[in-house]
């Protein structure tokens, strides 16, 4: 893994006992002592500490007026950038002229600027995606002297609490940007599990004290890549490269909640986002194919790439995201039929090892969110 960029807090995964995996370039903690299926259930009854410094962290920093980058940005995705009140976050998508997603991520509006985290596999591309369309209005910041933590669960709350009292008060999709012995904190009430919890930016100096402050806390445990996974796929969200790409529009993904009313057909700033003609077609007429929930009998997961059939042996498409979930205590998958195929109760079939074994559409996520509205 000679070739592999580490994380600031590398020394401290390796002490924690993490194995330690490729992933998007970087060395990354797969999991730690307490194994995969113990830290996702952590997660779930406590509080899980997750290093996300792979993660691209950017500051669109305006030239002029906050409202011109503001519409700037919004020219590069179907996404309601100018209503973000300040002090708030939203999830956005990059599209690219054929309706297709470039990324996923989030950006908050941070009153004189925006702040946006990107994917890790993507983030090279996507800053050069934002200087060459949005130079003329704004500076494109690349940040890389600081981690980024997140930390989930019905007890994150309480966790980060001790260290910054005014997190108590946020709510879903809140940011601040709050002083701390361990330097500005910039935190979102946000992640990627499914449950409550924070993402926190925390300058490099000082995220390995942060860090082990909360793992000292009954109820904090490191938690990797392993286990993430399993979480987010409860929890229904796609993973890029996996589930989302540029083969697939949001419309295709079910990401239709993310494209507000100004956006769509006779909205107040209607299209003018790559890929607008197909994107507000499908939004009108429907997709072709849907990202869909999948439930397969018995015990057996059906991961990434199983091929999905109906009875009659028609080859339907594929799973993009499949495991054992355990908090539901049973395999769980997601993936894209076509929209005839997509009702909740439809039947299909899954080849897992040479047989075609049975797996129903699913509502999702599989496992209830706990965001604090």
């Amino acid at each position: 893994m000679s070739d592999l960029k580490r994380l600031a807090l590398h020394d401290l995964h390796v002490a924690l006992g993490g194995k330690m995996v490729p992933f998007a370039g970087y060395e990354m903690p797969v999991q730690y002592g307490l194994g995969v299926m113990k830290e996702h259930l952590h997660t779930r009854a406590a509080a899980g500490l997750f290093d996300v410094s792979h993660m691209g962290q950017v500051i669109l920093r305006p030239k002029g007026s906050y409202q011109d980058t503001a519409l700037a940005f919004e020219g590069l995705m179907p996404v309601d950038v100018l209503g973000v009140a300040e002090g708030r976050q939203r999830y956005g998508l990059f599209t690219d002229q054929a309706g297709g997603i470039l990324d996923d991520l989030m950006f908050a509006n941070r009153g004189d600027h925006l702040f946006v985290v990107v994917n890790a596999a993507c983030k090279e591309a996507d800053v050069a995606h934002m200087q060459a369309h949005l130079s003329d209005t704004t500076g494109v910041i690349a940040v890389t002297d600081r981690a980024l933590l997140a930390l989930q669960g019905p007890q994150a709350e309480a966790a980060l609490a001790r260290i910054v009292p005014s997190v108590a008060a946020m709510r879903f999709m809140d940011v601040a940007q709050l002083p701390s012995g361990y330097g500005e904190l910039w935190i979102s009430r946000s992640g990627y599990t499914g449950e409550d919890g924070f993402e926190i930016s925390v300058p490099e100096a000082g995220a390995g004290a942060l860090a082990r402050a909360l793992l000292d806390m009954a109820e904090v445990e490191a938690i990797g890549l392993g286990a993430r996974d399993s979480l987010r796929l409860e929890a229904g969200l796609c993973l890029y490269g996996h589930d989302i790409d540029t083969t697939t529009s949001p419309v295709e993904a079910g990401l239709t909640w993310a494209i507000q009313k100004p956006r769509r057909a006779g909205g107040a700033r209607e299209g003018g986002f790559p890929g607008a003609a197909r994107i507000l077609r499908e939004l009108a007429d429907g997709p072709a194919r849907l990202r869909v929930g999948l439930r397969p009998e018995g015990r057996a997961p059906m991961r990434e790439g199983t091929e999905l059939f109906t009875h009659d042996g028609t080859a339907l498409g594929q799973v993009t995201s499949g495991g054992f979930g355990p908090s539901v205590e049973a395999p769980i998958a997601m993936g894209y039929v076509p929209r005839g195929q997509a009702e909740i109760g439809t039947t299909l079939q899954g080849e897992v090892r040479g047989k075609r074994l049975p797996v129903t559409v699913a509502a999702m996520p599989f496992q209830p969110t706990t965001y604090k509205r």
